[in-house]
């Protein structure tokens, strides 16, 4: 898997002229390709705004010479800091998004970008989360810090001049707390987004008769059903119908290609 070739669902504006596709970053970890797979279809099925999935691989980061920072002990996936290239991937034009690979959307894109707004330098949902589990996923530590969850899904206003401080050298050096709470913009500089976009799983809730409560993008963060010690988390049936889906139209396309 290479860093440019992004997924690119195309469509027309007005049925003539193609629209610029909305660029989304995933983070990838060969641990989680599955994960990766469904979340791209469970964008590129929703979405009615074409979009350019590429996934943030950082073999492919470090060939090309814009990562080289050594993996922490802490560092629970390889892209725990490679998402902050966000903006430079993107040159610092228009808005795109990074979102880890552990997310499920169940809604249409178009919803989210239609929530951007040009005075901030990014946006994302502000979660007020402390993990009560000591460990995550396939057993990596679960850590506490302010700011938890912010980076795992942002909308980023690339061309803010605020955001060309994420370049190679930054995102290489600058500690955690810098990057993870964003210290290089101001409180007034950050938008919030509805939690529902970034829905975490085992800490929000859904209410019942509240629509506004409704999952639009569930984040399986403490770990999600391609992990055999979390088969039987909230909403992994939501995930696995995905991933059924996935694969039988990943094996058709196969049997085509054939």
């Amino acid at each position: 898997m290479t860093m440019s070739n992004g997924d690119t669902k195309s469509a027309t504006c007005n049925g003539s002229s193609e629209k610029k596709p909305f660029k989304i970053f995933v983070g990838y970890d060969p641990r989680e390709d599955l994960a990766y797979q469904v979340c791209r279809h469970s964008i590129t099925k929703r979405s009615s705004i074409p979009v350019e999935i590429t996934p943030i691989v950082q073999s492919d980061l470090r060939k090309k010479g814009l990562y080289w920072r050594e993996r922490g002990q802490l560092e629970s996936t390889e892209f725990s800091f490679s998402r902050f290239l966000t903006p430079h991937l993107s040159n610092y034009q228009g808005w795109a998004m990074f979102v880890d690979c552990d997310f499920l959307y169940l809604a249409d894109i178009k919803e989210l970008t239609d929530l951007i707004d040009d005075k901030y330098a990014i946006m994302c949902v502000q979660h007020d989360y402390t993990p009560k589990e000591t460990t995550k996923m396939d057993g990596a530590v679960q850590t506490v810090y302010p700011r938890k969850n912010w980076s795992s899904m942002v909308l980023y206003n690339c061309g803010h001049p605020k955001n060309k401080t994420l370049n190679p050298e930054t995102v290489n050096t600058q500690t955690g707390a810098f990057l993870h709470r964003f210290q290089w913009l101001e409180d007034e500089d950050i938008g919030s987004v509805p939690f529902v976009w970034n829905f975490l799983e085992g800490h929000n809730r859904v209410v019942e008769n509240d629509p506004a409560t409704q999952p639009k993008a569930v984040h399986y963060t403490r770990g999600g059903p391609w992990f055999d010690a979390w088969k039987n988390c909230e909403f992994a049936d939501l995930w696995l119908n995905e991933m059924e889906e996935y694969s039988k139209e990943n094996k058709k396309d196969g049997d085509v290609a054939n």
